[in-house]
């Protein structure tokens, strides 16, 4: 119902614009030239004011535009790294003579963003970053994305060499869902996977006009899940950027831990734009990246297990080792897996007849007595003396195993431009990516031919827009690389079936030999009984490491070895069946197919309000997820079904300018989706303008974020827990409600008890215990509160400052709990057991909101200058911090990763002494911090082993602008000191990149 009113509103206002009835025409003819090397200059944009209307220079700097718009108007002439020039037009003009000046654009960037509205970028009512074609055209970095890291209180995230993900403010993850990223217009977040996808499946650099960033909250004009930040890349147009431009760029790439350090990689794109007339343009473009990427290759021991930590454990040490990229090492207790509930025979496994063997085995030796008898100690007793409380985990299998580091990235763009007449454009476009990565969320996965299409028919004039589009994902044969281990191990040897019960029978049987054998030769020796048992435990306690091994390499007989043929047929049968798999065996492969369809409209007021009176603008939009997973991820419903997804909203804004100096505005927007209240989010903000240099900023808005679409329905069994949605009915479905659930945190707590005191210390674990509490689930809220100051001063200095507050209502975290196999009750004490075993337990971890309400506040700061000669220097500092740290319950989930100070510094200059010749060079450095996250194991983030080390880099680049061939040669560098740092846990080591590209332009001046 909603799709059909969007598409009636659509096409009826295309009916209405082609109506309108033309005028007669004015003709505006002419030459622009550069003032100081008095060239002509091509590419130059000329364009009626308040109009969609416009064309560009000639090779000869020559141009020729014919306009139905009455006179008097105005036509704006400009280029980027020119000053705009502006000329009121009263009758034909075929004599216009326009002399371009450079300038060094600070502080003179018109916005669209913060407000919805054209504004400069000093009067903004809220923070906002830009970056504009020279600004990519100088950075160090290897891609336009890269550059964003250099912008104050951004944080970067790297997965893979070719997908990394932006986070502002602190809260954020590696496919952060609190950061909107719109490529012209459409939400560039995969809707089944909810990862924005920029730069796998965005827009090539040659297509890129500029990218506007908008940290902290956006609702109030953008809508749902903009609570941290908004993104905006915004490409070029045909009309207005035309020609073929090209570029071809090659390096190599280094880090030690890679299997070979330095390998290659090639990128090249390709991008051609024609105006037919003033009426019709097309552009099409495509790029494509090849290379070895980044590698994961963490092997520190995050179990925590077995008294082990990260520094001190490892394979050879602790049965339990669990390596941070190391996958397939699912664990068990030693300990409870044999004890069972305390009856001889009746362990986990079926291998717990070492009960029943202390008790009824006889010993030759000593004339076919039991050992209890020899000993005068109980079986139990005996049987605590000989099994330790240990977790033991299967032999798993590192990253470079599972997955093929042979990263590659398609862009496919195209669109259709026609003006309908001055007033009105219309668009029809269409983007298309495909490659192969890795991304981190809840596990490392394997993106194998993921592909991703954005379709959209849009209609836009000066005052107004309306656009519908449609995302289509495609997970092609994507799969999770621990489900992958897992699945590899269980095809040779299955845990239930095999591996752990042999392992725990080959130790239980080894050791009560052992241990009977040292208590008998002690006797034989001459020894006390009492001396004997003494010999028997320290028998046990030198020969544990030695007897652990017997038991692991018992179990690791038939192992599958990577490169073998056996491997590698497991390999293909797990990644080629979907998750969770079937009685066969494992699956690894997910399955999305999900699709968004979107429709939204904006229309400004200002050509029948005017805007000195009031400036008033309304929009809205409407939105369906349309699920479909087959099975792999989300839930499905009682037919078999998965589920759909519905929203809409609408918003309306109007703003006022006092006395030119103050410039007050209010926002408000309302939004619904099906499965949660309604949401209302006013945004109040003033700017104050003092000589015309100095801007003053006060805002306060509410923004929200609605679950993810993964947060309400998924459904998805990982090595390390069961990914579940919110909504009642999946904590229905596994009876989170009937059968206990326990704190991660209280578990780990009992568990550790009972490792120092054995069984009987279990009264005094009991207590440990705490039952999960219902901490709800709605949308999450923000209030956030924000004071700013930009400055140009002297046209030379340029600073910009914020101060923010936020205040979190119903904050939107993760709470991970346990729950037995069977009911636990603590008034059943042995039941209790099964909390502490991998094999006796399900970990669920599902979204909720916090109990308490989060507190968090930052600074940032940056300052520009330029120098003589265009010598440009620059820095900036931030700083992001929860105020309210020691309050948040223990075990919940905040995702609040980000370090609290970060600092960039710069130094550059675009044109030598008009020499062609630019460079740049940029240092960052950050503080070691948390990282709170899905992946990996719990254990080490409940005991926040799992910190991000500080780290620093240096990027630098050189230019030559080879202006007879319209191109730039560049040389360029990443992490010049070569010292490898992470920025996630789990994620891979960065290391160094090299670089030489040539770019072509037919526009370039």
């Amino acid at each position: 119902m909603r799709k059909t009113t969007t598409y009636r509103l659509f096409f009826g206002l295309l009916f209405a614009f082609c109506s309108l009835g033309a005028q007669a025409q004015t003709k505006i003819a002419g030459k622009v030239t550069d003032e100081t090397k008095k060239e002509e200059l091509v590419g130059i944009n000329i364009a009626v004011k308040g109009k969609v209307i416009g064309t560009i220079t000639d090779q000869k700097g020559n141009f020729s535009l014919s306009t139905n718009t009455p006179t008097p108007f105005t036509i704006a002439v400009s280029a980027v790294g020119f000053q705009t020039q502006e000329f009121v037009i009263n009758g034909n003009r075929t004599d216009l003579n326009v002399v371009m000046k450079e300038q060094v654009t600070m502080g003179q960037e018109v916005i669209v963003s913060a407000s919805r509205v054209e504004e400069s970028v000093l009067k903004s009512p809220v923070s906002v970053e830009r970056l504009d074609i020279r600004s990519f055209q100088s950075t160090p970095g290897a891609t336009f994305y890269d550059a964003l890291q250099n912008v104050k209180g951004v944080d970067m995230n790297t997965q893979s060499l070719t997908f990394k993900t932006v986070n502002v403010r602190g809260f954020g993850s590696n496919g952060n869902t609190r950061v909107v990223q719109l490529l012209d217009g459409m939400d560039n977040q995969a809707p089944g996977l909810n990862f924005s996808v920029g730069n796998i499946a965005g827009v090539s650099e040659l297509d890129l006009e500029s990218v506007e960033l908008l940290p902290g909250a956006a609702s109030a004009l953008y809508g749902p899940n903009a609570i941290n930040g908004l993104l905006l890349m915004n490409s070029k147009s045909p009309f207005q950027y035309q020609g073929l431009s090209a570029y071809v760029k090659g390096g190599v790439m280094n880090a030690s831990n890679r299997s070979t350090a330095t390998t290659p990689f090639y990128d090249a794109a390709f991008r051609y734009a024609k105006a037919f007339n003033n009426k019709l343009a097309i552009k099409v473009g495509v790029s494509y990246l090849t290379a070895k990427d980044w590698q994961a290759s963490d092997y520190r021991d995050q179990s925590y297990s077995n008294n082990f930590t990260l520094d001190n454990g490892n394979r050879a040490n602790n049965p339990g080792y669990d390596g941070v990229n190391i996958y397939g090492d699912a664990s068990a207790n030693l300990y409870s897996n044999l004890f069972g509930n305390g009856q001889p025979g009746t362990g986990a496994n079926g291998t717990s007849a070492i009960l029943g063997a202390i008790a009824t085995t006889q010993i030759p030796q000593a004339g076919n007595a039991t050992l209890p008898q020899l000993t005068g100690l109980t079986p139990q007793q005996i049987f605590n003396n000989i099994i330790p409380n240990l977790n033991i985990s299967r032999t798993g299998y590192q990253e470079s195993d599972l997955v093929s580091y042979n990263a590659t990235n398609l862009k496919l763009n195209g669109a259709l431009h026609y003006r309908l007449n001055d007033n009105v454009e219309a668009i029809i476009q269409a983007n298309y990516g495909t490659g192969t990565t890795v991304y981190t969320g809840a596990d490392r996965y394997y993106i194998k031919g993921f592909k991703l299409g954005q379709y959209k028919l849009e209609l836009r004039g000066s005052n107004f827009f309306v656009r519908a589009y449609t995302t289509q994902e495609r997970s092609g044969d994507s799969y999770a690389t621990s489900t992958l281990g897992q699945g590899i191990n269980e095809a040779w040897s299955g845990s239930a079936a095999k591996w752990f019960p042999t392992y725990f029978g080959t130790y239980a049987q080894t050791a009560f030999q052992g241990y009977a054998g040292a208590y008998l030769t002690a006797l034989g020796s001459g020894q006390s009984p009492t001396a004997a048992l003494a010999a028997a435990q320290t028998y046990i306690s030198g020969q544990q490491t030695n007897l652990l091994n017997q038991a692991r390499g018992a179990a690791d007989q038939g192992r599958l070895m990577p490169g073998s043929a056996g491997f590698q047929q497991a390999f293909d049968a797990v990644t080629g069946k979907p998750i969770p798999g079937d009685a066969t065996g494992v699956g690894a492969k997910f399955l999305d197919k999900t699709n968004l369809y979107h429709g939204e409209f904006m229309y400004n007021f200002s050509k029948l309000i005017d805007p000195k009176t009031v400036e008033l603008i309304v929009g809205g939009n409407v939105r369906r997820y349309a699920l479909n997973s087959e099975g792999t991820l989300f839930a499905r419903d009682e037919n078999g079904k998965e589920f759909t997804i519905d929203e809409f909203g609408g918003y309306a804004q109007a703003s006022k300018t006092l006395a030119d100096v103050l410039k007050l505005t209010g926002s408000i927007r309302y939004d619904k989706n099906q499965n949660f209240k309604a949401q209302v989010s006013p945004r109040f903000s003033a700017v104050l303008t003092l000589a015309k240099v100095h801007n003053f900023r006060a805002s306060f808005q509410r923004g929200f974020r609605i679950p993810t679409t993964q947060d309400q329905y998924i459904d998805l069994n990982t090595p390390t827990a069961r990914l579940i949605g919110g909504l009642p009915f999946l904590k229905d479905k596994y009876n989170l409600n009937t059968n206990p659930t326990y704190t991660l945190q209280s578990v780990q707590a009992f568990g550790a008890t009972l490792q120092q005191g054995g069984t009987a210390a279990l009264p005094q674990a009991l207590g440990k215990l705490q039952k999960a509490p219902d901490l709800g689930y709605d949308p999450e809220r923000v209030e956030t509160y924000e004071v700013g100051y930009k400055g140009l001063l002297g046209n030379k200095l340029f600073i910009d400052a914020y101060y923010y507050y936020n205040r979190f209502l119903n904050f939107l975290g993760s709470q991970i709990v346990v729950q037995g196999k069977t009911p636990v009750s603590i008034a059943d004490p042995l039941s209790t057991l099964q909390l502490i075993s991998g094999s006796t337990r399900t970990v669920y971890s599902y979204p909720t909101n916090s109990p308490t309400q989060l507190k968090n506040a930052g600074w940032a700061i940056g300052v520009d200058y330029v120098l003589p000669g265009n010598y440009m220097i620059g820095g900036n500092i931030s700083s992001n911090y929860l105020m309210n740290k020691d309050q948040i319950p223990t075990g919940f989930v905040t995702f609040f990763n980000t370090p609290k100070n970060r600092y960039n510094l710069s130094f550059g200059n675009r044109n030598v002494r008009g020499t062609g010749f630019g460079f740049n060079v940029v240092y960052r450095a950050q503080d070691s911090f948390l990282w709170e996250g899905s992946f990996g194991n719990a254990e080490a983030t409940a005991r926040q082993q799992t910190i991000i080390p500080a780290y620093s880099t240096l990027d630098a680049q050189l230019s030559k602008k080879l202006s007879g061939f319209k191109s730039i040669l560049k040389v360029g560098g990443t992490n010049l000191t070569g010292k490898l740092y992470t920025q996630s846990w789990g994620n891979p080591s960065v290391g160094s990149m090299y670089y030489i590209s040539l770019t072509f332009d037919q526009l370039m001046n």
